[in-house]
C-alpha cells in the first residue's frame, strides 16, 4: 500500500478525523483537502460526510469541486452522507446532488419498532459479487446513523433492512458509496476500507 495517496475531499464532514484515523489503523496515511488539483491526481478518493444534503453539497460548489468530482476516473468512496451526494437528488432539503449514481434519496419512513434516524448495528446482505465486498460474510454487520437513504436498486451490491430493503454498499462506474460508517463498524468495516484501498 506504500503508493497510495488516499484524499479525504474537505465536504466539512464531521466523521473527517475518524475516517483519517481508520485509514492510519491501515497503515495509509490520507491528506484531507479542499485543492481541486490535488484530489483529481490521487490514486483514491473518499468524500465523508455527516450533516445535511444542502450544506453538504453548497461547501462542494464553494469550493469549486462538483466537476473535479465529477469527472474523477480512480477509485471514489462515498461515506454516509458523501455516498448521498453521489446520487440524483435529495429530498433533504430538495437538493440537487452530484448526479454520478442514478437514484433519488428519501427520508426513512419510521414507525414504532422503527425509529428515525436509524442508529445503530444492521446485518449487511451481500447481493453482488464484487472486490469491494471481498471477505464480507453472511452475518457481517455495519454501524448506520441516518435519517435519509436509497432503495436497494441496480447499483446496490449489500442491502440493509429497516422496514424495507435500504441501499448499504454501492457501486456505478468507480463510484462506491457505504451508507453506514466503515470507520465505526470494527473489523468489518476495516476490511471494507482495506478493500477499496486495494482497488
Amino acid at each position: 500500500m506504500n503508493a497510495l495517496d488516499v484524499v479525504l475531499v474537505d465536504a466539512g464532514g464531521t466523521n473527517m478525523g475518524s475516517v483519517r484515523y481508520a485509514l492510519e489503523r491501515l497503515g495509509v496515511g490520507a491528506e484531507v483537502s479542499g485543492d481541486a488539483q490535488r484530489i483529481a491526481g490521487a490514486t483514491h478518493v473518499i468524500l465523508p460526510g455527516v450533516g445535511a444534503a444542502g450544506p453538504g453539497m453548497q461547501r462542494l460548489r464553494e469550493a469549486g469541486l462538483i466537476d473535479v468530482l465529477r469527472g474523477l476516473s480512480q477509485p471514489v468512496l462515498g461515506v454516509c452522507l458523501g455516498m448521498q451526494l453521489l446520487f440524483e437528488h435529495s429530498g433533504e432539503g430538495d437538493t440537487t446532488c452530484l448526479g454520478i449514481v442514478p437514484g433519488q434519496v428519501r427520508r426513512i419512513e419510521g414507525d414504532a419498532q422503527r425509529r428515525v434516524p436509524h442508529m445503530g448495528w444492521n446485518r449487511l446482505d451481500v447481493l453482488a459479487d464484487d472486490p469491494l465486498l471481498a471477505g464480507i460474510g453472511a452475518d457481517a454487520h455495519a454501524y448506520f446513523v441516518h435519517s435519509y437513504a436509497v432503495a436497494s436498486g441496480a447499483h446496490t451490491l449489500a442491502s440493509t433492512d429497516y422496514g424495507t430493503a435500504i441501499a448499504a454498499v454501492v457501486r456505478h462506474r468507480n463510484f462506491h458509496g457505504m451508507q453506514f460508517h466503515p470507520e465505526r463498524s470494527a473489523a468489518v468495516g476495516a476490511r471494507l476500507l482495506r478493500n477499496f484501498l486495494g482497488i
